[in-house]
């Protein structure tokens, strides 16, 4: 997920917003039975250097099926306040893990005060 979908949000976020903005979003990555989301927040933190905070969670499509939300509600796929998703602090932390070892990250991840996870990136845009 880290490699597939991740980074690929995070260098095109980047380079969709100016420096000092903070943006988000929130990308999925799955199958039939299952899907893997991450929310995103970047923020340039210095110059050639950006913070990355994530929370990831699993949407299982299985049990959406069963209860007859096929696709599952809109709401399972957003963290609160705007939806019911909880983050997979196991998982966040396996993705980031590996974000952070593909991103060169400046420092080991560290918790935020809404169940994200952050690291500090080396980031030059060309």
């Amino acid at each position: 997920m880290a490699r597939a979908v991740v980074e690929p949000a995070v260098l095109e976020l980047v380079r969709q917003y100016p420096r000092g903005t903070p943006f988000s979003t929130t990308v999925t990555f799955g199958g039939d039975d299952f899907s893997m989301c991450a929310h995103v927040r970047a923020q340039w933190a210095a110059p050639g250097q950006v913070r990355i905070a994530l929370a990831c969670w699993v949407v299982n499509m299985d049990t959406a099926r069963y209860l007859g939300d096929n696709p599952p509600v809109g709401k399972e796929m957003r963290l609160p306040p705007e939806g019911t998703a909880e983050w997979d602090e196991d998982l966040t932390s396996r993705v980031i893990g590996h974000l952070a070892a593909r991103m060169n990250a400046l420092s080991t991840a560290l918790p935020t005060t809404d169940e994200h996870l952050t690291i500090t990136v080396p980031l030059v845009l060309t």
